[in-house]
This record gives structure tokens, sequence and C-alpha cells, in this order.
């Protein structure tokens, strides 16, 4: 279990470093998950774990583990939430229609952007 624990957090931390290193605008605990499905597409490749057994081996055992025990890392945000509900509560109004502002103009902008790339890659194409 130790041994499976240490490849999740070693993926995590090489994908960590390359984000840094090289300035890549993905977070790296997600090169980390890329790095980890590679290397086990790799271990299944040479057939030495069989993927309708993974759940079977320490890996998925402390993965599934750590999955059972996702929603207990959301509980400090919701004590935030709830001991500051008289700011929430005083500027709730402004809240909420900064959030509703902010979604509306990312995705105007996500579709100018897309829209754009669009045409680059027609008139290139």
């Amino acid at each position: 279990m130790l041994r499976a624990f240490a490849i999740l957090l070693g993926c995590q931390l090489i994908g960590e470093t390359l984000a840094r290193a090289l300035a890549v605008p993905m977070p790296g605990p997600v090169i980390g998950l890329v790095l980890l499905v590679m290397l086990l597409f790799a271990v299944e490749r040479r057939h030495l774990v069989d993927s309708s057994t993974v759940d079977d081996t320490s890996l998925g055992k402390v993965s599934n583990g750590l999955l059972a025990v996702l929603g207990v890392l959301f509980v400090p945000a919701g004590v935030g939430v709830i001991q500051n509900l008289g700011v929430l509560g005083e500027y709730g109004a402004a809240l909420a229609a900064t959030l509703l502002v902010s979604t509306v103009l990312t995705l105007v902008v996500t579709v100018w952007v897309f829209a754009g790339v669009s045409r680059l890659v027609e008139r290139d194409g």
C-alpha cells in the first residue's frame, strides 16, 4: 500500500515539477495524472496487470480508498462558508451578480476565441 501511495505522489510530483519547469499552462496534478495513465498503459501492455483486476492491485485499493473519502475534503470549504454566513448575507447579492457576470463573460470570450481559432484553422487548412 505504501508503494502504491508513493507511485501516486511520485506522479503528482513529477507533473508539478514539469509544469513549473516548462511553464506549462496546465496544473501539475493533471500532468501527473496523464503520466500515471501512460504508466498504467505501459504496465498493461507488458501484461504485468490485467485491466479487469486493477481494483485488486495495491494501486487500485489505494485509489479507491482515496476516492471513498474524497467528499471529506470538501468539509473545510463548507465550514468556511458557514463561518462567514454574515459576510455572505451582507455581500450575497454582489457575489451572485459577480458570479453571473463573470460566467457569462467567460462563455462569451470562450466562444469568441473558438470562432477565431476555427477561422484560422479553416483558412490555413
